[in-house]
């Protein structure tokens, strides 16, 4: 019984690991991804070395809206935290400050959320698209058609989503598809108003304090995430 169920897990495994390379391998027959690996591969694997990371590495990605930033955190297989790799300028910004509740307000969600699609053919070049609305949307949203399509891409125009240039995308368009082909199943992406500090949200919530109690609970995973 033992061997038969080592024999499953083996083969399940096996077959995981297949599907993940074939994920790799049909992106790579798009030319925008092929382009992007031959332009920054061989860069990123280099800063990739110098700061400690292996080949198989888990990622996680940190914006704040406010700041127009977003990090790229990672960690090996035998890490439980992350550690921050780069960081990424947004490109434009829309919108103010606070979540995005429906189709066409110009708002970038905040939430945490996690890539759910790599989009080789974008009319921004490479972008790699959230799963908004997650059901907190959802019920922010009520009746109202929430929206949807929220992605981070390319380019330099954005009507709620996180753009960052095309030369930028390229690189986390190729960090996300090597912790994909590295067995990870979802890409966290936490996107916050604004770094969360005591401080800072003291500011921010005396300008917005109708979303004091949804950006308290923002807080907690950024808290969480941060602590040593």
């Amino acid at each position: 019984m033992k061997s038969l169920f080592t024999f499953i897990l083996l083969f399940v495994m096996s077959q995981t690991l297949s599907a993940q390379n074939n994920f790799k391998q049909k992106q790579l027959t798009f030319e925008r991804v092929k382009t992007a690996y031959t332009q920054k591969w061989a860069g990123l694997k280099e800063e990739l070395r110098q700061k400690g990371f292996k080949d198989k590495f888990k990622a996680h990605l940190e914006a704040y809206k406010s700041e127009g930033k977003l990090e790229v955190w990672l960690k090996n297989s035998n890490q439980a935290k992350y550690t921050l790799f780069k960081t990424y300028d947004f490109s434009a910004h829309s919108g103010i400050l606070g979540p995005k509740t429906k189709k066409d307000d110009l708002q970038t969600p905040e939430g945490i959320y996690f890539i759910d699609r790599f989009n080789p053919e974008s009319r921004f070049y490479l972008s790699l698209r959230i799963n908004y609305p997650n059901a907190v949307d959802l019920l922010r949203s009520g009746q109202q058609d929430p929206g949807s399509d929220i992605y981070i891409h390319g380019n330099q125009l954005t009507v709620g989503c996180i753009p960052l240039t095309d030369d930028k995308i390229k690189e986390v368009y190729v960090i996300a598809l090597e912790a994909s082909n590295n067995g990870q199943v979802q890409i966290p992406v936490h996107i916050f108003p604004f770094r969360m500090t005591k401080e800072n949200m003291n500011k921010k919530t005396a300008i917005f304090p109708q979303h004091k109690v949804f950006w308290k609970t923002l807080q907690l995973a950024y808290d969480n995430f941060k602590k040593p």
